[in-house]
């Protein structure tokens, strides 16, 4: 077996507080202050993207911080470049912790002379030297298929339930919904964590983009209702979700998403929504809009990402990470034993 030494972070431009606080998560682990790399990030004046690594990294296990959110194409090439750079500068090994994987969505041809761009992008950085990938809540699990490198795909439901368990003190009056029937896995498995009820919103098109009509599934009059998704762009399927439980007889409706893009008008939506509240991961770098409104909450995954990265690098189990009684050390200060 490869021998391998204390995992080096660097990061890139797209979420450098989450590059951050994972490392000083993994500085409380460690016992030891552990920082990012020195390097340099930056542009030329036509937009192309050059990196420097100021830091000697020959023979090190590197961890690159970059997730693919807005704008995906820029913080793509930032991700591949900083890799060939770690490759060419000798890296032993260099894998890509990327808590947002942008293109997830085209996972698959949905018609005619369309592309699955999600394969694409498994091609790329599988062909800049990155030799495994660590992220989280993936738009589809299949996508795990189209690398031929090892994927550890974290789940946000264990740290959604531990949320939820301090936030909710009477379970037994929620209801965990999902917006969609595609979602209904990932809604049961929160359910089944925290022990509530499930409900499913069935929503039919009668064109992409346009909602035809929306019906609920299952029983949500008087009950405080939980969308859980793992994507919410612009915001609009889930605003509508939330009002149509709210004219079925829900107490209150509040919505765990993994990824907050909330692209367009997708915060002055949820403002204006009859959401209490809507909590998002900080896997995609939150906005000063995004921060400003009172009824979205972010919580943090750095300490989830520090110890997968330091799993990794001692060669111990991602996995064991979905287990609560392994997870809730790792988030004590955040949620304390009652």
């Amino acid at each position: 077996m490869m021998s391998v030494n204390q995992p080096k972070l660097i990061s890139g431009n797209a979420n450098r507080p989450l590059a951050e606080a994972i490392a000083r998560r993994m500085s409380i682990h460690r016992g030891e202050t552990v920082r990012l790399c020195d390097a340099r990030v930056e542009r030329f004046n036509d937009a192309e993207i050059f990196v420097e690594v100021f830091e000697n990294v020959r023979g090190e296990d590197m961890f690159v911080i970059q997730p693919t959110s807005n704008p995906a194409n820029d913080n793509l090439m930032e991700l591949l470049i900083m890799c060939d750079a770690l490759r060419r500068s000798s890296a032993a090994r260099i894998t890509a912790v990327i808590p947002y994987f942008g293109y997830a969505r085209q996972d698959r041809r949905t018609k005619a002379r369309t592309p699955i761009s999600a394969k694409l992008v498994a091609n790329l950085i599988a062909e800049a030297g990155i030799e495994r990938v660590l992220t989280m809540d993936l738009h589809a699990t299949q996508i795990q298929g189209f690398f031929d490198i090892p994927v550890d795909n974290l789940y946000a439901a264990p740290v959604f339930a531990l949320d939820i368990k301090h936030q909710f003190k009477k379970l037994t009056d929620v209801t965990v919904v999902s917006p969609d029937v595609g979602g209904v896995g990932r809604a049961r498995e929160l359910a089944e964590r925290i022990g509530a009820d499930l409900a499913i919103v069935d929503k039919r098109r009668a064109a992409p983009g346009e909602i035809a009509s929306m019906t609920v599934i299952g029983e949500v009059k008087d009950r405080v209702c939980i969308i859980v998704d793992d994507i919410a762009d612009t915001a609009g399927t889930l605003c509508k979700a939330a009002e149509l439980l709210k004219d079925t007889g829900a107490k209150e409706v509040h919505a765990y998403i993994s990824h907050g893009v909330l692209s367009g008008p997708a915060v002055d939506r949820v403002k204006a929504s009859v959401m209490k509240s809507l909590v998002i991961t900080d896997s995609i770098e939150p906005t000063p809009q995004v921060l400003g409104a009172k009824n979205i909450r972010i919580i943090p995954t750095a300490p989830i990402f520090g110890q997968a990265i330091l799993n990794i690098a001692n060669g111990t189990s991602v996995s064991s990470l979905f287990d609560d009684n392994t997870l809730s050390p790792i988030y004590e200060a955040f949620y304390p034993a009652a």
